[in-house]
């Protein structure tokens, strides 16, 4: 008989198992390389955390760079720690102490989170790149488009989108019988894993989920590709080969951001659904692949290529030089 979210059902071997706890294994078929696998997932957490605060840090002490593409990398960088939050914690404890046990709601919650701040992000990202197309191709209506009224009313509306989008999906999944397996082939709560478990019917899940992907994934692509588009069309007008090439200089942070971001994305979303010949743990790798390496390498990007932030971290670091060697005088 099939069992709601918070009853106990009867495994195979006559022991009880209580149906509101999950169990989290990880990566399958990789169990014996879970504690090597670690070490990038922490070097990647640590890269997220101090990268991300860095840029949140330089941004928020220099005035000159209190500027619309700099307030959107910060929400980029909020974004980023935020969904790190969400996952690499669980993960670590997973990978060193296959502490897989996860209690419904916390599971629920976890992949509320998860997929709503992906959501949040992508929805920044649209926002630089119109931020982007402003600049190169309206310079001089930029400071009145871009007022800090619209850049925070932007703000909100990311986080209310990813939030709405995400909400009935927990709701969806609490309506679900899981009365065989809880145990999630995964590192995180990702919603497909879970519906996957469930025995009842999953079709509005498998709609609703499939939906919310195209309406931000679909949706965004195709507005940031038309930016860059007449961006482009801006650019190849101008005469002098020096200024195309300062007007792409300031877009090449942001292609490269998109490309990391939505390149695993695309490649977990269609092996996740399509994929049925590829292993297993190549979706879950693909899936983590998606989860970490964006917040880790955002502002490794933004640091390296941008003028104005390389400039500021490099000061801090002298004059943290200069601190040290006073102080060993």
């Amino acid at each position: 008989m099939p069992r709601t979210l918070g009853q106990t059902m009867e495994s195979p071997n006559h022991t009880f198992l209580d149906s509101s706890v999950f169990f989290l294994v990880g990566i399958p078929g990789l169990e014996q390389f879970h504690l090597w696998l670690s070490l990038p997932v922490c070097c990647l957490g640590t890269a997220t955390i101090v990268g991300n605060i860095t840029i949140l840090v330089i941004i928020a002490t220099e005035p000159a760079l209190h500027k619309p593409v700099y307030l959107f990398l910060c929400m980029l960088s909020t974004v980023d720690l935020a969904a790190s939050f969400s996952t690499v914690p669980k993960l670590l404890a997973i990978l060193w102490c296959g502490a897989g046990h996860i209690s419904a709601p916390a599971c629920l919650a976890q992949m509320f989170f998860i997929h709503a701040f992906c959501m949040m992000e992508s929805t920044v990202l649209l926002a630089m790149a119109f931020d982007r197309y402003v600049a190169i191709c309206h310079p001089l209506r930029y400071a009145t488009v871009l007022t800090d009224t619209i850049i925070a009313r932007i703000g909100v509306v990311a986080m209310v989108r990813g939030s709405i989008l995400m909400l009935p999906c927990p709701f969806l999944i609490g309506r679900l019988s899981f009365c065989q397996s809880h145990v999630i082939p995964h590192t995180y709560c990702e919603h497909m894993a879970v519906v996957k478990l469930a025995c009842g019917d999953t079709r509005p899940n498998r709609v609703y989920g499939l939906t919310a992907a195209l309406l931000v994934i679909g949706v965004d692509l195709f507005c940031i590709g038309l930016s860059y588009i007449l961006i482009a069309r801006a650019v190849l007008r101008l005469s002098s080969h020096e200024a195309r090439s300062k007007a792409l200089g300031t877009c090449g942070s942001h292609v490269c951001v998109i490309l990391i971001s939505y390149t695993p994305a695309l490649f977990s979303f269609f092996t996740h659904r399509f994929g049925r010949h590829v292993p297993l743990h190549i979706h879950i790798l693909l899936a983590n692949v998606y989860l970490l390496f964006p917040p880790a390498l955002n502002p490794m990007v933004y640091g390296v290529k941008t003028k104005e932030i390389r400039e500021k971290v490099v000061r801090v670091f002298q004059r943290g030089q200069g601190t040290g060697a006073k102080a060993s005088e």
